[in-house]
């Protein structure tokens, strides 16, 4: 590898650091960081090109809090975008969830199409390009053919008319062109609106749009599979739905609201499983009491549990990647070594030269974080890692001091004042526990 290609671009390094020091997922430069996990990102490439072939995907990522869910879904979401699929993705949340009869569920779209993201659209707000493009393509093909270019649209999205509100997604696309080719933007916005699920009453949709149908709660995953096909239309290879913190859903206090959700659930599983579904998939983060909680978890339904259900060959060092779960294992100790080299190397802009410690350094560090803490510092490392992130800084505003002397510091501090040994347990799944792998 060419140093060109080792070097770290500025603005990458500095928003990488940035994060690690507020202990947050990076939404760029991941790919410096990454440790691990190969024999799942391969298993999702597959899933990636399923999807581009017209086939469709459910996977439920597992694993404790700080295992590295947060940092897994990045990843794929980004490999998916490379791939040239349209990615949306959202964390559930008490106002957001699949199934709902007080607006939680469109909430929960108007959030996905929000952050819609392209290759070239990476940090979301991607849907307005979209719908640009597609349109201003029909535009010039219509010109070059000598056709109508309403027509054309029109035909193009002919085949979304055997959806579920296919009829109107056509007629608020349409709305969209007539706004585009007559400079009204406030037209242009009105689609856009309802296209993100903003409209709340039909008779505002009618109205403001000209239809009669909204996007809401009992529809939502319709119209996810209603824009798998668009996106298809629209030149990209098919649709992938990110959703984290699934936990949120085992968090209700309803059990029918959880069973409802969980219903949803089953329904999306058995259009994947049983070949309804095209050029969609959903990769969904979840603890695994989410999963396999007997009274509140996915497991106290039993259509869920039979199809969640582990391989029972599995065993013996054998992992069974093919199936629906993939469970994230803990944080090794050669993996945190790893990573830690890679964070010297974003410090250092990836130029070898100018790494702040040497490798006795990392060594060191990892020595006195499992004397401190112990072997849970590779299942929840985010304060290692943040203490790590913190020693480079101060190196490297402060070049006269020695790497040796900061950490037996740290470690007079921790003896004076305990609080070196506490483990933060937050259940943020955007957290720096949730970045590590």
């Amino acid at each position: 590898m060419s140093d060109v290609k080792k070097r770290i671009k500025p603005k990458d390094r500095n928003t990488i650091i940035q994060a690690l020091r507020a202990g947050v997922v990076p939404r760029a430069g991941l790919h410096h960081v990454q440790v691990g996990r190969s024999e799942e990102l391969a298993q999702l490439n597959k899933d990636i090109d399923l999807i581009s072939d017209g086939g469709s995907s459910f996977r439920l990522v597992i694993g404790e809090y700080g295992a590295g869910k947060t940092f897994f879904l990045n990843l794929v979401r980004m490999i998916a975008m490379e791939k040239q699929l349209l990615v949306v993705n959202a964390d559930l949340a008490p106002d957001r969830r699949l199934h709902a009869s007080g607006g939680q569920a469109r909430s929960l779209f108007a959030e996905l199409t929000r952050n819609m993201s392209t290759r070239t659209k990476a940090d979301g707000g991607a849907l307005a390009s979209v719908v640009e493009q597609f349109v201003s393509q029909a535009m010039k093909d219509a010109d070059a053919n000598d056709m109508n270019a309403e027509t054309l649209i029109e035909e193009r999205l002919a085949p979304l008319e055997d959806l579920v509100a296919g009829y109107d997604f056509t007629k608020v696309v349409t709305e969209y062109f007539h706004g585009a080719t007559t400079g009204d933007d406030d037209r242009k916005s009105r689609a856009l609106r309802w296209l993100r699920a903003e409209y709340t009453t039909r008779t505002d949709a009618r109205k403001e749009v000209g239809v009669r149908t909204i996007i809401n709660d009992s529809s939502v995953y319709d119209y996810l599979k209603l824009y798998s096909q668009f996106a298809k239309i629209a030149g990209y290879k098919g649709l992938l739905i990110v959703l984290d913190e699934m936990v949120n859903l085992y968090k209700l206090n309803s059990s029918q609201a959880r069973g409802n959700n969980f219903e949803q659930i089953l329904r999306i599983l058995n259009d994947v499983l049983q070949g309804h579904a095209e050029n969609i998939g959903f990769i969904m983060g979840g603890t695994p009491e989410f999963l396999m909680d007997t009274r509140r978890g996915l497991y106290s339904y039993e259509a869920l549990q039979s199809r969640l259900a582990e391989n029972t060959f599995a065993g013996a060092g054998m992992r069974d990647l093919s199936g629906p779960v993939i469970r994230l294992q803990n944080l090794t100790p050669e993996e945190l070594y790893v990573l830690l080299h890679n964070i010297r190397n974003i410090f250092a802009s990836g130029d070898e030269g100018n790494h702040l410690v040497p490798d006795a350094a990392l060594h060191a560090f990892m020595d006195h974080c499992s004397k401190r803490i112990g072997n849970a510092y590779f299942q929840t490392p985010r304060t290692s890692i943040k203490a790590f992130v913190d020693l480079l800084s101060l190196l490297e505003q402060h070049p006269d001091k020695q790497w040796t002397d900061m950490i037996e510091e740290m470690d007079i501090e921790e003896d004076r004042g305990g609080s070196g040994d506490q483990l933060d347990k937050s259940e943020d799944g955007d957290d720096l526990a949730s970045f590590t792998l």
